[in-house]
């Protein structure tokens, strides 16, 4: 069974930085690809970032390009996404998955985290 468990997220201000983890157990794929998705209230879950397996390809949002970076350290099964310059429309709910490739879509990550709550105060 695999367990996604996400941490890090907080109560900080604008202009203030975190660093979200997720770590990974059980087995997954051979070669699994992670991303971040996040979650605002009354809106639906979009993507945020995305690493390929041995880090070599990294896609972003447009709204998170240049803040935010994505990376992972496979002997700990962990992957990271260190957020800077934090805005208070990046509060919602962060989401680690894993799955086969690295995509942009939702739809392509099979295993999900349960989330970690970041909150930006203006």
């Amino acid at each position: 069974q695999v367990q996604l468990v996400e941490s890090g997220g907080g109560l900080v201000q604008a202009g203030a930085s975190l660093r979200l983890s997720c770590a990974a157990s059980g087995r997954t794929f051979s070669r699994p690809a992670m991303g971040w998705f996040r979650q605002a209230p009354g809106k639906e879950r979009e993507f945020v970032a995305a690493i390929s397996w041995g880090g070599g390809t990294t896609y972003y949002t447009d709204s998170v390009k240049g803040r935010f970076t994505i990376s992972r350290d496979n002997a700990k099964n962990t992957v990271y996404l260190q957020m800077n310059s934090l805005k208070p429309e990046d509060t919602a709910v962060y989401y680690c998955a894993t799955g086969q490739y690295t995509a942009v879509v939702a739809g392509a990550y099979r295993y999900w985290g349960q989330g970690t709550q970041v909150t930006v105060s203006s």
